[in-house]
């Protein structure tokens, strides 16, 4: 099929999805401005063949006119800053971040923006939760969710990919991640707490297959959602660290599964479909 050339706007460009999501749209044909926060990173940008723009996601005046001269097509929001694990932060960039791209995206005359979102926020329950489930207003991340997504939902077209756990090279469960380290040092338990994992890899494919997805949310998740009890040991047995000991008996279960019916149903498929092969191929 036929791909119509876009100009793509990627907010987050070196981040574990923007760095993989790149390469994609330019073989797709796309011209891609990526933006970062430090200009010591304009070069990795500009290898994977994106033109690199340095922008302060806060500097409101400054997102509406790198917006207005990249004049896009599509807005890719892919901003996080979660690299020192300050979900304070995080949170802020979700809500500000956001709102000064859907600000300068609205000004452009920009129609269609895709953001990223997670799916971990559904109300508890043993039945795998579908996009027109409800969020748990009580968990910490939230405020900084629901206003990303009030935000995205502004756009004649905002596309909102709530995804799992990323798991890959650069993220947290890479061997070198915070996760790992967790593991490793075994502060990390059995328990009937459930996850939906999606590998990187498959996250940036969604992200580029989006390009053509209606309006809306969409979780981005693997096949197998899995409580810690059953990933936990596959995931210490990867990293060659000891199985961990247990939570208790009397451990609640928390979280949900989440269904990836609709991204399927669109056609997307993740490449890895379970986290058991993706922690078993992990390096």
């Amino acid at each position: 099929m036929e791909v119509t050339p876009l100009k793509i706007f990627l907010a987050g460009a070196t981040g574990v999805i923007g760095r993989r999501l790149i390469p994609l749209l330019v073989q797709a044909g796309h011209e891609v401005a990526g933006t970062t926060r430090r200009e010591e990173r304009t070069g990795s940008i500009s290898a994977l063949g994106a033109a690199p723009v340095v922008l302060d996601a806060f500097d409101a005046g400054a997102v509406r006119a790198a917006v207005a001269e990249a004049r896009p097509d599509v807005v890719v929001h892919q901003l996080t800053d979660l690299s020192g694990e300050d979900f304070e932060a995080n949170s802020r960039l979700r809500v500000e971040g956001t709102r000064n791209l859907v600000d300068a995206a609205k000004a452009a005359g920009v129609e269609t923006m895709i953001a990223q979102s997670i799916a971990w926020l559904y109300l508890a329950g043993e039945t795998p939760a579908s996009e027109a489930d409800a969020l748990d207003s009580s968990l910490p991340p939230y405020a900084g969710i629901a206003a990303l997504e009030h935000a995205v939902a502004e756009m004649p077209r905002g596309v909102v990919l709530r995804y799992g756990a990323l798991y890959g090279p650069g993220t947290w469960y890479a061997p070198d991640g915070a996760i790992a380290q967790r593991v490793k040092a075994g502060s990390l338990r059995l328990a009937p707490a459930w996850t939906s994992f999606v590998h990187a890899d498959d996250a940036a494919a969604a992200a580029l297959a989006a390009l053509d997805w209606p309006a809306g949310p969409v979780n981005i998740v693997d096949d197998e959602p899995a409580t810690t009890a059953e990933w936990l040991p596959v995931y210490s047995a990867a990293l060659g660290a000891p199985t961990p000991g247990s939570a208790g008996k009397h451990a609640a279960t928390t979280g949900r599964p989440v269904s990836n019916a609709k991204a399927l149903g669109l056609g997307w498929k993740p490449q890895t479909p379970s986290w058991r092969t993706g922690f078993a191929d992990m390096k």
